[in-house]
């Protein structure tokens, strides 16, 4: 049963400009070292930090719940062996996940030289 759906989209130059100005800290506040080091493997770096905050921000919006009081860090954005993307929970948004049965979460991302997308379903099976 689907619980949540969630969109963002950012502008890429409003990650490039957080960059500017918060630098390390920024990045250490809102990406894990796993996304950090992914990002760095890619020619747009820029860009994939910005679908990647999307991310965390559509699925933020799927749980629809504003009590979390999540830290980004704390939604982890990856890629299985094939290239699509998952998301790994952390810390109180995993408790929450975990305290409400919230099984699964389907993510998808994209971006241009100017914005980055994304979607996010959450759902939880019902026996």
């Amino acid at each position: 049963m689907i619980i949540g759906i969630g969109v963002d989209i950012i502008e890429v130059w409003r990650v490039k400009k957080a960059l500017d100005k918060w630098g390390e800290l920024f990045l250490k506040r809102v990406f894990t070292q796993r996304e950090l080091d992914y990002a760095n493997t890619k020619k747009f770096s820029h860009e994939t930090l910005a679908a990647r905050f999307a991310c965390k921000e559509s699925v933020l919006k799927a749980f629809g719940d504003t009590r979390i009081g999540a830290k980004l860090k704390n939604i982890e954005i990856l890629n299985d062996s094939k290239g699509k993307p998952e998301v790994i929970l952390h810390g109180e948004v995993k408790e929450f996940a975990d305290k409400n049965q919230l099984d699964n979460i389907i993510v998808s991302m994209s971006h241009t030289n100017n914005y980055a997308v994304s979607n996010a379903i959450l759902w939880k099976n019902i026996s």
